[in-house]
């Protein structure tokens, strides 16, 4: 009997969390492509921003990610430099404008 229980427990749980789930992916807009609604690759064109960054100061690029300061559009360039005689990198953040 405690068996059963115990089976019978999992079993509520499992219909219940596949309720749940389905019940969330019903509730999901759909959102359908519109010519109309141009695409920005702002993220994109961090990326390429950062690896000139990195590569006029002679390092690797570790981060580019997009933010706003002063309400302007920038990216955040952050750059791995060799550290001299052997020490480790030191890391340098950038701020780019976007434009």
């Amino acid at each position: 009997m405690k068996n059963l229980g115990t089976h019978l427990r999992k079993a509520v749980l499992a219909l219940a969390a596949a309720g749940l789930f389905a019940s969330q992916a019903i509730a999901l807009p759909v959102i359908e492509p519109s010519v109309d609604q141009p695409v920005v690759l702002a993220a994109g064109d961090c990326y390429a921003i950062g690896q000139q960054v990195a590569a006029q100061n002679g390092g690797t690029l570790a981060k580019a990610s997009q933010s706003t300061r002063g309400g302007q559009p920038v990216c955040v360039i952050v750059v791995l430099v060799p550290g001299k005689d052997g020490q480790r990198p030191r890391r340098s953040e950038i701020i780019v404008p976007m434009g």
